[in-house]
């Protein structure tokens, strides 16, 4: 479905990563991990078709649509919840109904809501009607960029049965997580970027972040205790926990790997379905007013 062949991404001399080489398959759910500034979002972003790689390649197969959640919402705090999906439905060329919308609404929680303006919904809210706007076009490549900032508990929950769910309809999902043991029991394989290059790429089970003083077995079971509800037995098992975790991911993505893109890709044209170019380049004027995430957007 989608193949990177020697993806390096540079700014000038600048080297953000090299050499990345990987593929993925229909019916998978990748995490994608690694440090502040490792590159992750913009290695997503060359994925999304978002921005063009400095050197390889990135393959995206024939009629696939991507959907791509980045860290803006590109919501407008005039339209309701209703209008705002209504705008992305008519700018993507979807073919759904009020019924159809009003479904997407509810498999976020938000049907209660649907009336009310986007510019007063809290975080949290906004994040789930900005993921019921990619979760309506139905996409095969559904990339997801820490899509569980600013949910709740209940949230983060619809979330990953939503990841199940696109897994389960044979949908490739790659998730950008700083939540290993939330995470991990949701994934097929697991891919880090460190040192400017891929570090690690197979089952979750096996990754050992960089720097852990755990051994490996010890520090990947109790993350996956952790994950299951199964707490370890002792006070050293819960600290292992802990400590792989916290040491598997940082708080937040560098915020200069989205103010590159700016700068240097925005207003490239997408490999997305839609085409609607003239549509998505509104998003500019959205909620978040954040052009570094810019791009055509209608089917991300």
């Amino acid at each position: 479905m989608l193949q990177l062949v020697r993806v390096a991404k540079t700014y000038g001399v600048k080297v953000i990563f090299k050499d990345v080489s990987c593929a993925f398959a229909p019916g998978s759910v990748s995490l994608l991990v690694g440090g502040n500034g490792a590159g992750k979002s913009t290695l997503m972003r060359v994925m999304a078709g978002l921005s063009r790689p400095s050197a390889g390649e990135a393959r995206l197969a024939d009629n696939v649509r991507v959907g791509y959640l980045g860290h803006a919402t590109f919501l407008y705090p005039g339209l309701t919840a209703m209008e705002n999906l209504a705008f992305w439905r008519d700018a993507c060329g979807l073919a759904l109904s009020r019924k159809d919308i009003m479904a997407a609404l509810e498999r976020v929680g938000l049907e209660a809501h649907a009336q009310e303006r986007a510019g007063v919904f809290s975080r949290g809210m906004a994040q789930r009607l900005n993921l019921a706007r990619i979760l309506m076009q139905e996409p095969s490549l559904l990339l997801l960029d820490e899509p569980g900032t600013g949910l709740d508990a209940s949230s983060l929950a619809l979330l990953r049965r939503e990841v199940a769910e696109a897994r389960s309809r044979d949908a490739c999902v790659i998730l950008i997580s700083h939540d290993l043991a939330g995470d991990a029991p949701l994934a097929d394989r697991l891919l880090a970027l460190d040192g400017r290059r891929l570090a690690y790429d197979g089952p979750p089970a096996g990754y050992r972040p960089a720097g852990a003083t755990a051994a490996p077995d010890k520090a990947t079971d109790a993350a996956t205790d952790s994950a299951s509800g199964n707490a370890p037995a002792n006070t050293a098992d819960n600290d292992a926990a802990k400590a792989a975790a916290a040491m598997a991911h940082d708080a937040s993505e560098n915020p200069p790997d989205s103010a590159h893109e700016g700068r240097h890709d925005s207003g490239q044209a997408s490999r997305h379905e839609c085409g609607q170019e003239k549509a998505c380049s509104a998003e500019n004027s959205g909620t978040n007013g954040d052009a570094s995430q810019g791009g055509p957007q209608c089917c991300a």
